[in-house]
């Protein structure tokens, strides 16, 4: 079967792309593991090389590789071409920073130490909301580190997928660092979700990632868990974005706009719960619907365009059942709500009030621009419910009194906490989340050593 993409936009078929058969699924798993005996000997001063190359071609293919996301899961062209200069930023910094991460680290006195070497072939099994970030910060440290990649990409991002295997064969080829990139030191496969089980169980395959949704990070780790395999999970998330009564309402709002409808309102860590003190209720949510009622909802290749289309029509269809539901179980319109006539997967940025706390956007992770505000009697109050969720990504928190700001730190219950900040990934520090929002870290130190072996050396001489 072939797989295929179609435009979220209009609806319409753009390419298709014949499936790996088994015996190329085979021909890369060969391939793979011969790579990683090559590349796990290269020097970091080499590996660091190739990562300057990718650097390199990211940026002199912005414009095209931009482009491939807009046609393939609908993101803004801008906010495309933002992406892919991150991932150049991913990889120039683990290529300044690897060595020094990796370095062995002395314990105590001569002869004893921690060495950090790498485990072999990591399959990733990544999503198509950031279709190049999510693939590159996993592969720069990785790759870093001395692994070799197998990119399982989302279906609906196979030009995308096959653009960044193409980014690394013209990055080896290029590299003037007195070594040879091995063919297939990063490799997409073009197969369905069916084929994971087989990879994952493959004894060619050391470790698994998965960026997804809680549904497939079960799957996932059952699978490495019946192997015994390392796995990292970057699953969900239901971030709250807390307002107290000392903070700016308006300024707050004015940023909860773009926290909300970041990739479509399709971001793991986009803002997803509204959490406001009373005493400044109504002036967020006036400033708040009136700045979600005001971006450009249309084509994301034009310029002007904020929010373009969710990436299918059956994300749509789920999005719309779960306001619906929310509404009928007590909570109002202040915006939105209704999807639009016409072609394309879009969805209109929704605002939505007194929203019950058991209701399906106060439980669920809602993928598309949808904020539910939730008014509460004061902190306590606030840092409660932000902690009521099965989920623990990231959270955001509005003050300006330094003791709420610890406490709030302190106490919420996720993988990073931003104070008058939106939540927001950077390359040099860890990410991921507790809870349903799955286990490991990428990125920053943590990150380019979640896939190795930390090995314990005691020499005693003579």
């Amino acid at each position: 079967m072939p797989i295929a993409t179609v435009n979220p936009a209009t609806g319409q078929s753009i390419r298709a792309f014949a499936a790996d058969t088994p015996d190329d699924i085979e021909h890369k798993l060969i391939r793979a593991a011969q790579a990683f005996v090559t590349w796990s000997h290269v020097p970091v001063a080499g590996r660091a090389a190739l990562l300057t190359r990718v650097a390199a071609e990211l940026e002199s293919r912005s414009e095209s590789l931009a482009r491939l996301s807009t046609e393939e899961m609908g993101k803004p062209i801008g906010a495309a071409r933002e992406e892919v200069a991150k991932c150049a930023l991913v990889c120039r910094y683990y290529a300044e920073h690897g060595g020094d991460l990796l370095a062995a680290e002395p314990i105590g006195g001569a002869g004893q130490e921690v060495w950090y070497e790498p485990l072999g072939p990591v399959l990733a099994v990544m999503p198509w909301n950031f279709p190049f970030w999510q693939v590159f910060r996993f592969a720069a440290p990785a790759l870093m580190a001395g692994n070799v990649g197998l990119l399982k990409h989302a279906s609906n991002v196979p030009a995308c997928a096959r653009a960044i295997e193409e980014l690394f064969v013209a990055a080896g080829a290029g590299t003037e660092a007195g070594f040879g990139v091995p063919a297939g030191v990063f490799q997409t496969l073009l197969v369905e979700s069916a084929a994971v089980p087989g990879l994952i169980a493959d004894a060619r395959v050391a470790a698994v990632t998965l960026t997804g949704s809680e549904a497939a990070g079960r799957s996932v780790a059952t699978l490495a868990g019946q192997h015994l395999k390392k796995v990292v999970l970057e699953l969900g998330g239901s971030d709250p974005f807390i307002v107290l009564e000392d903070a700016d309402p308006e300024h707050a709002a004015d940023v909860a706009v773009k926290a909300r409808t970041i990739g479509n309102g399709q971001s793991c860590i986009a803002a997803k719960r509204f959490i406001v003190v009373e005493a400044v209720h109504e002036r967020f949510v006036a400033r708040f619907v009136e700045g979600m009622r005001r971006l450009r909802l249309g084509d994301p290749a034009r310029e002007d365009t904020e929010l373009g289309p969710l990436a299918t029509a059956a994300i749509r269809a789920e999005v719309a059942e779960q306001v619906t539901d929310s509404v009928r179980a007590g909570a109002r319109i202040a915006l939105g709500g209704v999807t639009p006539a016409g072609p394309g997967s879009f969805y209109p940025a929704t605002v939505l009030l007194d929203v019950p706390h058991d209701c399906r956007v106060a439980r669920e992770e809602v993928f598309a621009p949808v904020a539910p505000v939730f008014r509460v009697a004061d902190s306590d109050a606030a840092l409660a419910l932000a902690n009521d969720t099965t989920f623990g990504l990231g959270a955001s928190v509005w003050t300006n009194q330094a003791r709420e700001a610890a406490r709030f730190a302190r106490e919420l219950q996720a993988g990073t906490v931003f104070v008058n900040g939106a939540v927001a990934s950077d390359v040099r520090f860890p990410f991921g989340g507790i809870k349903r929002s799955g286990f490991g870290r990428e990125l920053g130190s943590h990150g380019i050593r979640e896939f190795v072996n930390i090995k314990t050396i005691r020499m005693i001489l003579p």
